[in-house]
């Protein structure tokens, strides 16, 4: 069935048309002569949303079944969610490229850290010298990308540390670029971010410890941080978790949780590229994308801002069609545009994937 979508299609920043059509799965901007059967859309359409933090095949106790995987991602489509960066998994969800039905994914392989530095039945545990060989074959698994967990609560310190050396950091970040890949980092603490930048880090997860050194060499170099606020609200409950034991740690997690919002508009007033991401899969459930871009507009974002790093910015990063002749009709209509209110994101009136209305 081709479609007629009629309203606003806003395709990117400055780009706006003021209708399309689906042909065979594939979107177009001139009319086509002969549509045969066709179906009417009306709304403000969009590129498909994009979480660029998000871990399909993931539960809070580890790997799940591939019937559950899947119910995750199509909680995530529901929610208008069209395309995912799956920062971290230990489930083989190779078999959802084969499910029409399902979001598009993009896969960093499984995360890398060392042993008792991360949550259990998470990531792959490995000792510091085993670094860059296993972030050059977790290259060769993922989607041309890897995620390394930077830094963790270390007991004998009682706070957050690294859990790389600076030197070997830069040989894992080296093999996996040399292997094609781009490196993405779980990164809470201060210590993480110079290494990490040295290293030639590609993306930064979470990012609350970065200062305004920091910040300035991101925007320089266009390196993105994805905020996780949704995460970052959970910092309050780590801190109280651990405060008896672990008092410096609580303290870092109690300020970082307290400045969450500042620190996004320093992320965005330095220039720093911000993406959306939810992190759900762990104790976030899926289907989260609009509310994270609530909170981000919370924090003092503009909505504009928010909508467009949820969509046609963060395909252009990851290197995936938005709407542009011929490309996959996937797409999000709503009532009204949501770069003018951020709430409309909560409300897809349609979610068309593969051309398909679902």
């Amino acid at each position: 069935m081709a479609l007629h979508l009629t309203g606003p299609v806003i395709v990117g920043d400055d780009d706006v048309r003021t209708e399309a059509w689906v042909v065979e799965g594939r979107i177009t901007f001139e009319e086509p002569a002969h549509m045969g059967v066709k179906r009417r859309l009306d709304g403000v359409a969009i590129p498909g949303l994009v979480d660029v933090h998000c871990h399909v095949g993931l539960d809070s106790g580890g790997a799940v079944e591939p019937p559950l995987a899947l119910k995750q991602a199509l909680v995530d489509r529901d929610a208008g969610t069209l395309l995912i960066r799956d920062a971290g998994s230990p489930s083989d969800t190779r078999f959802l490229d084969g499910v029409a039905t399902a979001p598009r994914l993009i896969r960093a392989g499984r995360f890398i850290a060392r042993p008792m530095r991360y949550l259990r039945h998470y990531a792959r545990e490995i000792e510091v010298e085993d670094l860059p060989a296993v972030m050059a074959d977790e290259a060769r698994k993922g989607d041309g990308w890897v995620k390394i967990i930077a830094d963790w609560i270390e007991r004998e310190v009682g706070d957050l540390t690294p859990l790389w050396p600076a030197d070997v950091l830069a040989e894992g970040v080296a093999a996996a670029h040399e292997a094609g890949a781009r490196v993405t980092a779980h990164a809470f603490a201060t210590e993480s971010m110079g290494p990490l930048l040295d290293a030639g880090i590609d993306c930064i997860e979470h990012g609350t410890g970065m200062n305004h050194e920091h910040m300035e060499e991101c925007a320089r170099r266009g390196v993105p941080v994805v905020p996780t606020l949704l995460q970052v609200a959970n910092f309050e409950g780590y801190a109280a978790q651990g405060g008896a034991r672990f008092p410096a740690y609580a303290a870092r997690m109690r300020t970082m949780h307290e400045r969450r919002f500042a620190h996004v508009r320093d992320l965005h007033d330095a220039g720093v590229p911000l993406l959306v991401g939810t992190d759900a899969g762990g104790t976030i459930g899926h289907g989260a994308l609009p509310a994270e871009a609530a909170l981000l507009v919370a924090a003092g974002i503009p909505a504009a801002d928010v909508v467009a790093s949820a969509s046609w910015r963060a395909r252009a990063f990851l290197g995936a069609e938005a709407l542009e002749e011929g490309a996959s009709a996937d797409l999000v209509l709503y009532g009204a545009d949501p770069r003018d209110d951020i709430t409309e994101l909560a409300s897809p009136r349609h979610v068309v994937l593969r051309g398909d209305v679902v």
